[in-house]
C-alpha cells in the first residue's frame, strides 16, 4: 500500500491488515489520551501528531514510503518520535538506528505495547514540544 495523503486517519486505520490495525488503534488511543492538545493529521499517508512542532507518528509497515519499506515490514508498526534525540532515553527504548533526530520503537504484536512506558514517552514528548513554544530552541 502506497502512502495516500487524501484519506482521513480513520480511513487509513480501517484499511490496514487486522494485525496492524489492532496495534495502530492501541498506539493511537495512547497518543490521543496523552497528547490531547496535539493535532492529528495524515502526513505521508500515516497518522502524525503535532502542536508546536511534529511530535510523533505511527507508521504501519504495510504503508510503504521510500527504499527502506521492505526492511521495516519485519520490524512491525513504528512509533516514531520526531524530537527523539532530545529524550532522556535512559532505558534505551527508543532506537536511533543511525538517525540524528527521529527515534523509534517497533511493535509486531499488541501485547508488546507497555502502556505505562508509552505514556511516559508521550508525556516527555509533550514536555519537549512545549519547549518550542517561544520559537527558541532550549538546550
Amino acid at each position: 500500500m502506497m502512502c495516500d495523503s487524501s484519506r482521513t486517519v480513520d480511513e487509513i486505520v480501517m484499511s490496514l491488515p487486522k494485525t496492524e490495525q489492532v496495534i495502530v488503534k492501541r498506539l493511537r488511543a495512547l497518543v490521543l489520551e496523552c497528547l490531547p492538545l496535539a493535532e492529528e493529521k495524515n502526513s505521508y499517508g500515516v497518522p502524525f501528531y503535532r502542536r508546536n512542532r511534529m511530535i510523533c507518528f505511527i507508521w504501519p509497515p504495510s504503508i510503504s514510503w521510500g527504499e527502506k519499506s521492505e526492511a521495516n515490514k519485519s520490524k512491525g508498526v513504528t512509533l516514531g518520535f520526531c524530537q527523539g534525540n532530545l529524550f532522556a532515553n535512559d532505558e534505551g527504548a527508543l532506537l536511533a538506528e543511525g538517525r540524528k533526530q527521529v527515534y523509534c520503537m517497533y511493535f509486531r504484536e499488541v501485547k508488546e505495547i507497555n502502556d505505562d512506558q508509552i505514556r511516559a514517552l508521550l508525556y516527555e514528548a509533550e514536555l519537549i514540544d512545549n519547549s518550542f513554544k517561544s520559537g527558541k530552541k532550549k538546550k
